[in-house]
């Protein structure tokens, strides 16, 4: 590819860091993940972080977190309002947890929550917001406090797409009682497989700790949210607590995201410089919309959503793929009129035109942890 969706930024450092867990010999969750999770809350400004294998698991373990809260839990047949645009594993933790969720428009600039759809979506039924930053963008966080104030209402982050990213002072995924976050290797950051869960709320981070590892008690602090723990390390070998699942990483993973997490904000800084030349060629584009920043986004990729009618999304796209230029739909388009919908419990919030019309004329391209002026003169001049 002239211009691939995403590259690796490991090199030495990551490669080391492999080998000193070859070294020691010792390949399960251990030293290393204990520091990186300690790091990535400190850098997230959370409190509490909880390393699992995958973004999409950190997305299940804080939905079943949620329902095994002594004080107001969720319960089956609870609402929840989702963009209808976002990635899969966004929704089916809600659908596995006997969850209903109800589809709500995006901005068609911010490719996020449209708040007017926001506050007529929200009933007395309404029990959690799942907000989504998609492409590295923040949600208007204000707004969403100011709709749910006061009423019973949680609010939970899916950043996997948006490691970096802040609004007004705060890191996403810690605006909300918890907030995801994905290491995959197309992400900000790459442990290669990788997700973690961030949150305050202690009584959470220790439901995190026990529903990770089969839902036992052997990772939970002595003093903990959840029992009393035995001072016999033997009792507390095969305590199961919880119907929790294996979703551990492995040490080799905590080992680069300790290096990975030393880099973040220089690749960071590298995305919005990026974002800046790329708002410079295509901003004023009358063919297209390109995405509006709100706070400072992370710029996880560049997306386009085609204004012209008359012109063809799928020529456009043969153009790019023609030139080895790697393009995606704006994740995963308008999820409501995917096929999968029919096993959940949902409803749809009115029309969904915005979030019909990415879906038809949206596309987008890769952004990357170092200078891509080149590849994006490369693009302006395929598209021209």
């Amino acid at each position: 590819m002239k211009y691939e969706l995403a590259s690796s930024s490991w090199d030495n450092k990551e490669i080391e860091a492999i080998n000193n867990v070859i070294k020691r010999n010792i390949y399960t969750m251990g030293d290393y993940v204990k520091q990186f999770e300690k790091d990535f809350a400190s850098f997230t400004q959370n409190k509490y972080c909880v390393m699992v294998n995958s973004g999409s698991s950190a997305n299940l373990l804080a939905i079943a977190a949620l329902f095994y809260k002594k004080e107001n839990p969720l319960k089956r047949g609870d609402e929840v309002i989702v963009p209808a645009v976002s990635w899969a594993t966004t929704y089916y933790p809600l659908y596995q947890y006997g969850l209903k969720l109800k589809f709500i428009d995006v901005d068609k600039e911010t490719l996020n929550f449209d708040i007017e759809e926001l506050k007529k979506a929200v009933t007395d039924k309404t029990r959690l917001v799942f907000a989504v930053n998609l492409l590295g963008n923040p949600n208007e966080y204000d707004e969403i406090k100011n709709i749910i104030q006061g009423k019973n209402i949680y609010l939970l982050e899916d950043n996997c797409e948006s490691l970096g990213g802040i609004y007004k002072g705060k890191q996403l995924g810690s605006i909300g009682l918890m907030g995801t976050y994905s290491t995959f290797f197309s992400h900000h950051m790459a442990t290669m497989e990788g997700g973690l869960v961030g949150t305050d709320d202690e009584e959470l981070y220790h439901l995190l700790l026990s529903l990770r590892s089969h839902g036992w008690t052997r990772h939970l602090p002595k003093e903990n949210k959840l029992c009393v723990k035995s001072d016999f390390a033997f009792d507390e070998s095969f305590r199961f607590i919880l119907p929790g699942y294996n979703v551990r990483p492995v040490e080799m993973m905590g080992a680069i995201g300790i290096e990975q997490l030393k880099k973040l904000p220089e690749f960071i800084q590298h995305r919005r410089e990026n974002a800046k030349y790329f708002k410079e060629l295509f901003g004023n584009d009358e063919r297209f919309i390109t995405q509006k920043e709100i706070g400072q986004s992370s710029w996880f990729g560049f997306s386009f959503l085609i204004k012209n009618q008359k012109i063809n999304r799928q020529d456009i796209i043969n153009k790019l793929t023609s030139a080895s230029i790697d393009t995606r739909p704006i994740v995963a388009g308008n999820f409501a009129r995917k096929e999968v919908v029919r096993w959940f419990d949902y409803e749809i919030q009115g029309d969904l035109k915005n979030a019909d019309y990415i879906d038809k004329n949206g596309f987008f391209v890769g952004n990357h942890q170092f200078d891509i002026k080149d590849k994006l003169d490369y693009l302006k001049k395929v598209l021209m």
